[in-house]
């Protein structure tokens, strides 16, 4: 079973299929009004990144990454120029994910999903000038992962 797209909404398989790309219709489905919609992932959480990536890729979104740090996100992000970004806020480097999610909005013009434990509103105001797409606070379903990334398309005006 796919996940089926419907007025702006995904319907969730229960338990998705993890080894099988979506079939070929699903993925034109998928593609959107300006191309394919690739997904960078930030996430420095080893398990979190595989489990992110296996669920956005079954939801039919073609995911780039994951990147651990600010550095390789920035760099997947010009190679790859994906339509949005899920990042993580405390990565494995110097630079954290509101400061890579400040470069990728200024260079790109590429906007995040924050996906992370810090949802203080400290953190938020940080990274309000970047105009976040949407926050999920940690720990998060991959359902919700896949719903608050759909809903950030219909924003960008992109399903």
């Amino acid at each position: 079973m796919t996940p089926q797209h419907s007025a702006g909404h995904f319907v969730l398989p229960s338990e998705p299929e993890r080894n099988s790309p979506p079939p070929a219709d699903e993925r034109r489905r998928m593609e959107g009004k300006q191309g394919p919609l690739r997904v960078l992932v930030v996430e420095d959480d080893f398990l979190i990144a595989m489990q992110t990536e296996v669920a956005l890729t079954a939801a039919g979104f073609e995911v780039v990454g994951p990147a651990a740090t600010a550095e390789q996100a920035v760099a997947l992000a010009r190679e790859a120029q994906p339509t949005l970004a899920v990042m993580d806020i405390r990565l494995a480097s110097n630079r954290d994910g509101i400061d890579a999610a400040r470069q990728l909005y200024q260079d790109f013009a590429i906007r995040c999903i924050f996906a992370t434990a810090h949802d203080d509103a400290h953190t938020r105001g940080r990274a309000e000038p970047y105009a976040p797409l949407g926050w999920l606070p940690k720990p998060y379903t991959m359902t919700s992962l896949v719903a608050v990334v759909a809903d950030a398309l219909v924003q960008l005006g992109r399903l």
